[in-house]
């Protein structure tokens, strides 16, 4: 075990993440079995009574026919061997003797009762097994995953196929087991069935069975979207020199493409990435410009030798066979969630994690070695003093965004966002907060699963307290790679411009579920996203939704804070109407609004309601924690 490990298991912070991970691996575990096992052992054991039931009953009344004929004793015993080896619940067997056969062709006439029975429990005994069997491979595929990477392509590929066939014979075998305990549970108990509970069970596992067939022939689009630039060998080639220059001592090949862009983090990957409307395949590595300017150049070389040191290592080649298989697998657990198909979804979600773990270590064994690499391309320290001033920056950026995206004042679409980050980290980097929240700040990265700053520090060889952080962000560079790029400023001033007109937009947005409306401004963000909504009825009539209530033409408005329940009813008598009850100082009411023509309309009418009382509901709420 390296020391890393050791560091690992002593760190407070990590064991509370074993600690959650093991109870995150239970959970999965249990789910799983209940999903496999419920319905079937119920099937089974409702089966096996009922099979018990017949045979005591059947045996009871041939005691009955022995004593009232009086039949001897010894052909008595005769009769009861015979019939107890061949007793009414195993008449469906296929049995070879002529008894047997003569039994199944008079009582185990096809869908006939025995013969459903026999056949029901069949199939809970299939599924079980399967399910059995599925836990079983799931466990070693599992464990397969940790022996190499290589292992974790393998063991994913058999693993996605071997789950997808299971999928959908569990799926069909409960579903046909769920239609035949709609049926005979209440048959068997009370001698009446309910007609529309048994056409909902079978169109559920009908439709159920219908898309674990259709997601297995779906295929995700993988598109890696990146915000950036290209920075060509012309517009920066001492970075690319430079690049090159630490990519022949690695012994790796040079990126085939480098993307300046204004995200937090730097990165390598072999996917194909779409910046803009260009798709760039091969080996892209991208760079943050606002980063590089806080970096001195041995600083961002030793950045440059970690992200270089993953295409060295097939960290990179790995990824891009691995990623799209396993978003094919996401995709497909992901529509699981609804209908029978949630008796498959927990065991394909137990695998996924089962793999995660794997990938997650196998990371965090890579993310050391290409520190060690970047720490000999430079040094331990540089390494290091990057990590620092990386995730200070992030940290602070993100701190700055959430302060931002609370605020109740409307932003312009230009707010300067780069540059308050850039003026205000050195500031920030002397408050006592900084060095609090330093202590447990992660280094920003798209793909992979870092390490914790203190375990990357000892992996490499040199520590540096927690309080001397903030000297290593003060220090600005005399020198940094960010000025070797021709236009650099105007790259970052076009992303940043980009950047902030979305995050204006989407903090409007979040005002308009805020803002209760108090002024005209206000109400004039809120009716952009919320605009009123209306629904034609018949007879000339119409019912509108908008922020302040529900009103019908004609009459009063029913507002938000005064709804306590709402509900759609269609019936011969009372025709269509919405039921509403009405919250008081004196207690509760109920309104009943007349909604002829409706029906048609029923759904988009339903989630516009809900759309509207959740904004009603957000903004109660900011307007309390406000207050």
């Amino acid at each position: 075990m390296d020391t890393a490990s050791n560091t690992a298991i002593n760190d407070p912070l990590e064991k509370q993440h074993r600690a959650e991970l093991r109870r995150g691996l239970f959970k999965s575990l249990w789910h799983a079995v209940l999903a496999l096992f419920l319905l079937p052992v119920i099937a089974f054991g409702f089966l096996s009574y009922v099979n018990w039931s017949i045979d005591r009953k059947f045996f009871a009344e041939v005691e009955q026919l022995i004593v009232a004929r009086n039949i001897p004793h010894e052909q008595a015993q005769v009769a009861r061997a015979t019939l107890h080896a061949h007793p009414p619940s195993a008449v469906c067997e296929a049995t070879p003797d002529d008894l047997s056969k003569f039994y199944r062709g008079h009582d185990c006439t096809e869908w006939g009762a025995l013969w459903q029975f026999y056949w029901m429990r069949q199939l809970s005994l299939l599924s079980i097994a399967l399910g059995l069997a599925t836990l079983l491979a799931v466990g070693v595929l599992g464990r397969l995953a940790f022996i190499s990477r290589s292992w974790q392509y393998r063991t994913l590929m058999v693993g996605w196929r071997m789950l997808m066939a299971s999928s959908v014979v569990q799926v069909l075998s409960q579903g046909t087991l769920a239609v035949g305990l709609a049926y005979w549970l209440p048959a068997y108990f009370f001698e009446r069935f309910s007609v529309k509970l048994l056409a909902m069970v079978a169109i559920c596992a009908g439709l159920s069975a219908l898309v674990v067939i259709i997601k297995i022939f779906q295929r995700p689009k993988s598109v890696t979207n990146v915000e950036g630039e290209q920075l060509t060998e012309a517009a920066a080639p001492r970075l690319w020199q430079r690049v090159r220059e630490i990519a022949a001592r690695l012994q790796t090949a040079v990126p085939d493409h480098i993307i300046g862009g204004i995200d937090a983090n730097f990165f390598v990957t072999e996917m194909p990435v779409t910046v803009g409307t260009k798709v760039f395949a091969g080996r892209t590595l991208f760079v943050s410009v606002p980063l590089l300017r806080i970096l001195s150049t041995a600083q961002a070389d030793a950045v440059l030798g970690h992200e270089l040191a993953h295409f060295s290592g097939g960290d990179t080649s790995a990824s891009a066979r691995l990623n799209p298989a396993l978003l094919r697998y996401d995709h497909y657990t992901h529509g699981l969630q609804e209908g029978m198909t949630i008796v498959v979804f927990p065991i394909m979600q137990l695998y996924r994690l089962l793999l995660q773990l794997s990938l997650s270590r196998d990371s965090r064994a890579r993310e050391f070695q290409a520190d060690r690499t970047a720490a000999s391309v430079t040094s331990a320290q540089a390494m290091i003093e990057a990590l620092v001033k990386v995730a200070a920056y992030a940290t602070y950026r993100g701190k700055t965004e959430e302060e931002l995206i609370n605020g109740w004042e409307r932003l312009n679409e230009q707010f300067g966002l780069g540059a308050s980050v850039a003026h205000g980290l050195l500031p920030y980097s002397t408050t006592e907060q900084f060095v609090d929240e330093m202590r447990t700040a992660p280094v920003p990265h798209p793909f992979d699963s870092h390490p914790p700053m203190a375990q990357r520090m000892q992996n490499v060889g040199y520590q540096l307290d927690v309080a001397a952080f903030g000297g290593v962000v003060a220090v600005i560079p005399d020198a940094c790679w960010a000025d070797e790029i021709d236009g650099a400023n105007e790259i970052e001033g076009r992303l940043w411009a980009a950047y902030e007109q979305r995050f204006a937009a989407r903090h409007e947005q979040v005002l308009a579920y805020r803002y209760e409306p108090a002024t005209e401004e206000e109400r004039a963000i809120v009716l952009k996203y919320f605009p009123p909504v209306g629904f034609s009825l018949k007879e000339g009539q119409s019912i509108e939704i908008n922020v302040d209530g529900i009103m019908r033409s004609g009459e009063a408005l029913v507002p938000w804070d005064d709804l306590g329940g709402l509900k759609y009813e269609n019936s011969i008598v009372s025709g269509e109407k919405l039921d509403i009850t009405l919250k008081g100082a004196s207690g509760t009411r109920s309104l009943a609004i007349k909604v002829k023509g409706l029906s048609k309309q029923k759904t988009p009418f339903m989630n516009t309601i809900n759309h509207f009382w959740r904004r009603h509901q957000v903004m109660r709420a900011e307007a309390a924690k406000r207050a």
